[in-house]
């Protein structure tokens, strides 16, 4: 049995529940509705993790001049020789109270990986329900209505550009040019600004800028082998995605951002408005 089996079933009776619950819409429909409310389900599971993120991005943010200062005070110290592993340790010490005087997590990436695995098994639920295997609550009968249930004329388990008629390509490719639309777009205009990287090799600045090219092409070229309804879960989770990146950008930029520059630009107009008043 995977690893991940636990997690595939506990979402295919999410799967199985809601449409259960929305079949009186139709079988098109109510699968349609029942992968978006998956969609929403696992986002509202991972949302607490997603806090945790933003509040260790702004907790990095706060330490950043604190732990150049540290880096830089060290290395002009040991300009001229290699550093002792006094130095390196007291180095080490100095770091950790700074981390835990702006409270920046010890493991700050678990947050991050901890999604990995839920992405992974509703990957291998819908490809396995696209192939006609059942899987936990998405027993035989289930997964025969959702093989013959469609998407604008497309069958929601057909899978890749080629495996249908031209319907079926333009659909797929649609979707999948959407899903990657809107990682693209929601990077650009909202995690990007959202970032600090000032003081940044030339380097990496340029590999950031890649990302939202790098992802979208990515789902591009996943979408050649995907079944459609993992396109349909892209898509509405990409929608997700970039109202949760908007809202952050807007309302809690990372300190010492673009993001952040503007929004204290605005609380500034604001206050000559008020005083002008």
């Amino acid at each position: 049995m995977s690893v991940l089996a636990p997690l595939s079933h506990a979402l295919a009776a999410v799967l199985a529940g809601a449409h259960h619950v929305l079949s009186f819409v139709g079988p098109n429909v109510s699968w349609l509705l029942a992968i978006a409310a998956v969609v929403v389900l696992v986002r509202l599971v991972l949302l607490p993790l997603t806090i945790r993120g933003v509040r260790h991005s702004h907790a990095s943010a706060r330490a950043r001049p604190q732990l150049q200062a540290l880096t830089k005070k060290y290395t002009k110290k040991n300009s001229s020789k290699s550093p002792s592993q006094a130095d390196v340790m007291a180095m080490m010490e100095e770091r950790r109270k700074i981390n835990e005087e702006h409270g920046v997590p010890r493991f700050a990436m678990l947050a991050a990986f901890a999604q990995l695995p839920i992405f992974l098994a509703l990957y291998h639920l819908l490809s396995d329900v696209s192939r006609n295997n059942a899987v936990g609550a998405m027993n035989d009968s289930l997964v025969s209505s959702l093989g013959a249930a469609t998407f604008l004329g497309t069958p929601l388990t057909g899978s890749g550009y080629l495996s249908g008629d031209t319907t079926h390509l333009v659909i797929t490719l649609g979707l999948a040019a959407t899903a990657a639309a809107v990682s693209y777009l929601s990077q650009r205009l909202w995690v990007l600004p959202n970032m600090v990287r000032a003081d940044l090799p030339e380097s990496m600045v340029r590999m950031q800028e890649l990302m939202p090219v790098i992802s979208a092409a990515g789902m591009l070229l996943a979408g050649s082998s995907v079944p459609l309804a993992l396109l349909v879960y892209w898509v509405i989770s990409g929608l997700w995605t970039a109202g949760q990146a908007a809202v952050t950008h807007r309302w809690f930029p990372t300190p010492g951002s673009p993001a952040a520059e503007r929004a204290e630009k605005r609380h500034e107009k604001r206050a000559v408005l008020t005083v002008a008043r």
